[in-house]
């Protein structure tokens, strides 16, 4: 395996889960730089987003913990809508470039030159039905381009104010890690087809995503989590719309 491609996807793991997320975006953006085949590019990278998104949500477990009462109607929305999505059979070059434009979008915010965000701890109440909606049109969105939703639920939870930048890492991976796994349920295993290389990726994967789960939980503080996260999703909006 390609040195420069494990260094690559390590420094993808770490970054990600550092703010709860599992990378499948990046992934599918190296893969793609390496000239991965289509059809093991998608499973591939779901297979290591459940791993690093799982890894993260243990390592924030530790220090924060989880609202149950916004966790449950999140994936009770998404999970089947991500599996409808990554069930269907569809062109998502509109979604992608759309979602890129509100990605960055986002990430300007979280920097501060547009619409300061600022720490929100002052938390709004949710209840039921706006989580499940909400969770429910980014799990098909996700299902559909092949993603956990981590990039699109983060900036969301914080544009509502309905958790903290550690509970919305805490939140984002474990909505990323069931609805990957939504995903790969859905695609089946006779059509799961995986790079050969995995076993290397996997393992480097793992380790990414135990030092970046640790550095999010432990060593960031709350500015500098919330700029790590506009990095993020200025870098996934980025891929995005150019595709690069």
């Amino acid at each position: 395996m390609d040195f420069g491609f494990l260094a690559l996807l390590a420094l993808i793991a770490i970054l990600y889960s550092s703010v709860g997320h599992g990378g499948a975006s990046g992934y599918l953006a190296l893969m793609a730089l390496y000239g991965f085949a289509p059809e093991v590019m998608k499973p591939s990278a779901l297979i290591l987003n459940v791993c690093v998104a799982l890894i993260a949500a243990i390592q924030f477990q530790r220090s924060e913990k989880i609202n149950w009462k916004l966790f449950l109607p999140l994936i009770v929305g998404s999970i089947p809508m991500a599996y409808l999505g990554a069930s269907m059979s569809l062109d998502a070059d509109i979604y992608k470039k759309l979602l890129g434009a509100v990605l960055i979008f986002q990430s300007f915010r979280l920097f501060g030159i547009l619409m300061p965000l600022g720490v929100q701890e002052n938390e709004k109440p949710h209840g039921w039905i706006g989580p499940v909606f909400t969770g429910a049109a980014i799990g098909l969105l996700s299902g559909l381009i092949g993603i956990g939703g981590g990039i699109i639920l983060s900036p969301l939870l914080l544009l509502f104010r309905w958790c903290s930048i550690k509970q919305t890492a805490l939140l984002s991976a474990g909505f990323i890690f069931v609805n990957s796994v939504s995903g790969l349920v859905a695609i089946g295993e006779p059509s799961i087809k995986i790079a050969s290389e995995m076993s290397e990726s996997l393992a480097i994967g793992i380790l990414g995503g135990v030092l970046g789960g640790w550095l999010g939980s432990k060593k960031f503080n709350s500015r500098a989590l919330q700029i790590t996260l506009g990095i993020v999703l200025l870098f996934a909006g980025s891929k995005l719309i150019f595709a690069f």
